[in-house]
């Protein structure tokens, strides 16, 4: 992929969500919540001297960032400030 994101901008992969719950009942698209942590795909310099790296987890609020589509699979671009945290 090619794409740099510029400044303190960040591009996240959500991560991925089971279908199913612990008992065992499937949930429609429709019914579920975005996942609102996911791994950093690319990072702006800014966002490096704010400590977080390609690899990374991180942990966004909801309605955080843009979402895009490239290459046909869907990120997330954020804001280093919109960043809550990092999970180790």
């Amino acid at each position: 992929m090619a794409f740099e994101p510029l400044k303190d901008r960040l591009l996240v992969e959500r991560k991925k969500e089971s279908n199913q719950t612990a008992s065992g009942l499937y949930i429609p698209d429709s019914a579920k919540e975005k996942p609102l942590e996911g791994t950093v795909i690319a990072v702006g310099p800014e966002a490096k001297e704010d400590g977080i790296n390609i690899g990374d987890k991180v942990v966004f609020a909801n309605f955080s960032g843009m979402e895009i589509t490239i290459e046909g699979k869907e990120y997330l671009i954020l804001l280093s400030k919109e960043v809550l945290g990092l999970i180790k």
